[in-house]
């Protein structure tokens, strides 16, 4: 077995770090053809990373130029503890309110840890009218577990 197979996590593994996890690094390509690097929460629908952001910002208006983008979820400090997933992927621009509002709740829900009250699905639905929710359309997906050599490298 190949060491890329050795160390490649399966769909439940995959799943279960993308649950774990906090940040996915999205990079869109530039006017200028340089690649952009941004931040995002995320939560996860059917095994799929969805986001939102501002509609003025300019990773949207670099998804507007070009959908194709690549997204990255990695944690780990030391080699034999790195684990991480990257994947290419068609960023669809959802402008829909009411979706934006469900994504806007998931986040809410996934990093504030509370209840979904009718206020704060209020509050969501007002954010939503300037942003945009971006559903990633995966292509390929790579990843990695390093813990899975058990030290050796």
């Amino acid at each position: 077995m190949s060491r890329r197979e050795l160390i490649r996590m399966d769909a439940g593994e995959l799943a279960a770090f993308l649950d774990e996890q906090r940040t996915l690094t999205l990079a869109t390509l530039g006017r200028d053809g340089w690649p952009h690097l941004m931040p995002l929460w995320y939560a996860v629908e059917a095994g799929v990373p969805w986001a939102w952001t501002y509609a003025k910002s300019q990773k949207v208006r670099n998804l507007e130029r070009d959908p194709r983008c690549t997204i990255q979820v990695e944690t780990g400090t030391e080699y034999g503890q790195l684990r991480g997933m990257m994947a290419t992927a068609q960023c669809e621009l959802v402008r829909d309110r009411d979706a934006i509002a469900s994504i806007g709740a998931a986040l809410a829900q996934r990093y504030g840890g509370g209840a979904l009250t009718d206020e704060l699905r209020a509050g969501m639905r007002k954010q939503a009218a300037k942003r945009v929710g971006l559903r990633f359309h995966l292509r390929s997906v790579v990843s990695w577990d390093h813990r899975k050599l058990a030290g050796t490298y």
